[in-house]
């Protein structure tokens, strides 16, 4: 079944992008949570044209992306954690505390966009990835440091 995806779905596809899903995940999930609409002709050329007429607007904020992508290249963020006196971190230091490391270096990102590959559960340091727009990704290190 194809079918038009209404917002971003991590793992599917990006907002107005043309999908092929399994029959029931389509019908069962994706069209009743108004995820997606089937692709038929004329849906598929109402979201040509509004893509047609957004082309601009994307163009910025793609832009808006690479500048922020082009801070957090190379940048290292310190995040202060409990942790043992082996060097384990008491829980795991999470995408919610990096995204407040940044916000305090003047650096605005949503907890989302950071792809955290593994929990990190130990003190030292780790690269990490933000996923700022479809075809923009930054890395940026992460410093793991015990609190005091």
């Amino acid at each position: 079944m194809k079918v038009i995806l209404k917002e971003d779905i991590h793992g599917l596809g990006y907002k107005d992008d043309v999908v092929t899903v399994k029959d029931g995940y389509g019908r069962n999930y994706l069209i009743p949570q108004q995820k997606a609409v089937l692709a038929t002709e004329a849906a598929q050329k109402v979201i040509a044209e509004n893509l047609r007429q957004r082309a601009h607007k994307l163009a910025k904020i793609k832009a808006d992306a690479e500048a922020l992508a082009e801070k957090l290249n190379g940048l290292t963020v310190s995040v202060a954690t409990k942790a043992s006196e082996k060097g384990k971190v008491f829980g795991a230091v999470t995408s919610i505390q990096i995204a407040e490391a940044l916000e305090k270096q003047g650096i605005s990102i949503d907890k989302r966009v950071i792809d955290l590959k593994n929990p990190i559960k130990e003190l030292g340091s780790f690269k990490v990835s933000a996923k700022l727009h479809k075809e923009v990704t930054a890395e940026f290190t992460v410093e793991v440091a015990a609190a005091e």
